[in-house]
């Protein structure tokens, strides 16, 4: 716990230093006060509209859910035919790399064009953010085994179903959370930009409408808002890891 918090200590010296320098603008009217609310207004927002952040952060995060959870099992399917045929990898590859050069608020707009306003469109965008980290990171996880151990397995008329079981997926799971904790914060800010385009719910949508109220105070409370919540998804994935790798004894 003390060697947690002697961590955390440089990024809460930071962040004391930037609310304490926003404060100080807004006291002295540096930027007027309907622009950049001050920090006590933000947190008056935040505290007294929490059950409503709360709900649209149900829908949110289960946007982000559905997509994550179909982005690991794709990634899954894609890595392990890319392991195990190189020609699929050469052809896949590119096509992954192509998807991360559209930017994730020019493609939003197609795909509710395509799937419209429901929440199939959200997930549909949350899949697109989230699979190519985690696709990638499986892939490389899968091929960095030894190649003692590959042989070791090959002696031994090992199938590659059982060398995957056995040797690759163990290998493989530091790169998989490696590319999950990168996917974890991408889909939840993906599943709130498709959310800007339209809905009924959501914490982009609630965005959309106060910043159309200049409100101002309560979008900058959303904003801190995500922000938590994505720390604390990023937070169980961590927890989840540990559990995982000491489960496998590759807990270092």
């Amino acid at each position: 716990m003390k060697k947690n918090i002697k961590k955390a200590t440089p990024a809460i010296i930071l962040i004391t230093i930037l609310i304490s320098i926003w404060a100080i603008a807004s006291e002295l009217d540096l930027i007027p006060q309907f622009m950049l609310p001050s920090p006590i207004m933000v947190f008056v927002a935040l505290f007294t509209n929490l059950p409503i952040l709360f709900q649209h952060a149900f829908v949110t995060l289960f946007e982000t859910i559905i997509g994550l959870t179909i982005s690991i099992l794709l990634a899954l399917f894609t890595a392990v035919f890319m392991d195990k045929c190189q020609k699929i990898k050469q052809a896949i590859y590119p096509l992954l790399i192509i998807t991360q050069t559209v930017p994730t608020i020019a493609i939003a707009p197609i795909i509710v064009l395509f799937f419209g306003y429901g929440i199939f469109s959200k997930i549909v965008l949350v899949v697109i953010c989230c699979f190519f980290p985690i696709t990638i990171a499986l892939s490389d996880g899968l091929t960095s085994v030894p190649s003692d151990y590959l042989n070791l397995l090959r002696c031994m008329k090992a199938t590659y179903l059982q060398t995957l079981v056995h040797l690759k997926f163990p290998f493989a799971v530091p790169h998989f959370f490696s590319g999950l904790k990168i996917a974890g914060t991408y889909a939840f800010i993906s599943a709130v930009v498709a959310e800007w385009l339209g809905g009924t719910d959501g914490l982009g949508v609630y965005m959309t409408r106060v910043k159309s109220a200049y409100s101002f105070d309560k979008l900058f409370a959303a904003i801190i808002f995500i922000s938590m919540v994505s720390f604390v998804f990023i937070a169980i994935i961590n927890s989840l890891q540990k559990v995982v790798l000491a489960h496998l004894n590759m807990d270092k």
